[in-house]
């Protein structure tokens, strides 16, 4: 009788075990992925940005991580947003340029979340010419999009909004969360037009930076000596930067109207509703005026350009800052934060007079890096600086993986999962693979490609040209000495090409 007494206290916890069921599956993790368009790591302040601030940013940074060596495979809009969905560099999901047209037949991680449950959805910038797939709900803008009354495809149906581009698109990413199934998770692509050029600002920001003198990178009027490629180049803040388009400039008047000052007076007078159009002659005219009445020469203009050029492109990210944070505290607000991955990023960096330059494209640093920062859920333990080096082509396995689906083969980044844990993985790569492919093309940047460590970077510009580069970044951050032809560098050199002819056979890229 005792040892059935004895039995029975043993199996009991069994049976009410038993009684009560398997143990429900951990809750799969929402993701939101809020992307910008050219926004420069050295304009955000958890980046040290000496000319603005950034909290509502900074606050993703501060309440999870941030990659402290965050990179591009590819420092162009189109191509850019490719590698983010396939996972792959340009030469394998066919995207190497703005001219292509995306391949959604392709495998994407939208796709495959979509397959395990989740419910996506994609707002703002595509760029990719084909019709999004792969999500439950899309309204994207057409192309570039419009920052003022910008019109949409939803769901293939078009029409304009009455709005400013940042403040709408995070609209309508907080009404899609309020009336999403609640019973999946979901995975929600942000993707804002702002910062890309012509920066043109909100009309409560037009104020901000008003009187500001912007410090001038130390480089602005760089020689490019020993650099070719960089000479040649079509995206000079002094040289092309255009005075109406870009620096909201006008400077004639009747029939000797450039066309991009024609151009700019048809968007105020078209695209701008009345109460628009006031507030932005209100500042821009005075501007003009002050202009038109002592025109600044030479070194002055160049430097008049750059601080112009700076004000409104710092305006559009005051407005990214502001409606960034507005989205954070939805998802605090809803209960969201604990089991929602939040990543801030940008499809490339972007250059804010380094150089003397605008844009991006080439695999120098302002370009190639990207601000890349997760406020993590709190299953996932890593806070404070990740060092080690990560790459766009990393995002959709990260995704795949934290919904529990096993990346397909012909993915050819790598899941950072392992980084959000808090490890420090024995293997991590030591070296990154950049290829840009568009030229001829606008701004004239020569194709090329190259790869990077922790400490040097070796860069072949092909095609109308045969120039290497080779630079110290330790020695020379700014990437202003070319050390391909200094002798005390060949064993470094050798040993760079040696591995870039090792990452390209990896990734099985073709020869051009």
């Amino acid at each position: 009788m005792k040892k059935l007494k004895g039995l029975f206290l043993i199996l009991l916890p069994l049976m009410i075990l038993g009684c009560s069921g398997p143990e429900p599956e951990p809750l799969k993790l929402n993701i939101v992925y809020i992307m910008t368009d050219d926004h420069a790591y050295q304009a955000v302040s958890a980046y040290g940005s000496q000319i603005n601030k950034t909290p509502n940013l900074d606050r993703i940074a501060e309440e999870g991580i941030i990659f402290r060596n965050s990179f591009v495979c590819n420092s162009i809009c189109a191509p850019s947003r490719a590698a983010l969905l396939t996972g792959k560099h340009s030469h394998a999901n066919g995207h190497r340029d703005n001219r292509a047209r995306f391949d959604s037949s392709q495998v994407t991680f939208p796709k495959m979340l979509r397959e395990a449950g989740y419910q996506t959805a994609l707002i703002g910038k595509w760029h990719l010419k084909s019709e999004p797939t792969g999500f439950d709900y899309w309204s994207i803008v057409p192309g570039q999009g419009s920052y003022y009354n910008p019109d949409f495809i939803e769901m293939g149906r078009t029409y304009r909004q009455t709005g400013y581009a940042t403040t709408i698109i995070t609209d309508k990413a907080i009404g899609w969360l309020e009336q999403r199934d609640t019973t999946k998770p979901f995975c929600l692509l942000v993707h804002h037009k702002a910062p890309h050029r012509n920066w043109m600002p909100d009309t409560c920001d037009l104020d901000l930076f008003d009187g500001t003198e912007f410090p001038v990178p130390d480089n602005f009027f760089d020689t490019y000596e020993g650099r070719a490629a960089a000479g040649l180049q079509e995206m000079s803040v002094i040289r092309d930067m255009r005075m109406s388009y870009d620096l909201k400039i006008t400077s004639a008047q009747g029939d000797s109207l450039t066309r991009t000052e024609q151009d700019y007076l048809w968007y105020l007078n078209r695209r701008m509703t009345p109460e628009q159009r006031e507030a932005w002659l209100k500042e821009y005219d005075s501007i003009s005026e002050a202009y038109r009445t002592n025109p600044p020469q030479g070194d002055e203009l160049a430097l008049f350009k750059l601080n112009r050029y700076l004000t409104d492109y710092l305006r559009t990210i005051e407005s990214v800052d502001r409606n960034t944070g507005r989205l954070l505290d939805y998802l605090e607000e809803a209960g969201l934060l604990e089991n929602t991955l939040v990543v801030y990023t940008s499809d490339q960096g972007f250059y804010l007079g380094e150089h003397g330059w605008f844009d991006k494209r080439f695999m120098y640093e302002e370009s190639f890096r990207t601000p890349l920062m997760m406020r993590l859920p709190e299953s996932l333990t890593a806070h404070g600086d990740i060092t080690e080096m990560v790459q766009n082509i990393d995002y959709a396995p990260t995704f795949l993986e934290l919904a529990g689906v096993k990346p397909p083969e012909e993915m050819q980044g790598v899941s950072l999962v392992p980084l959000l844990k808090g490890e420090k993985p024995k293997k991590w790569r030591d070296a990154l693979y950049y290829h840009y492919y568009e030229y001829p093309a606008e701004h004239a940047v020569r194709r090329h490609y190259g790869i990077r460590t922790d400490r040097y970077k070796l860069i072949h510009f092909y095609n109308d040209i045969d120039q290497w580069e080779l630079y110290d970044l330790t020695a020379d951050p700014h990437e202003m000495y070319n050390l391909i032809d200094d002798p005390a560098y060949d064993r470094v050199e050798k040993k760079l090409r040696k591995k870039l002819v090792a990452l390209r056979k990896e990734y099985n890229v073709p020869e051009d």
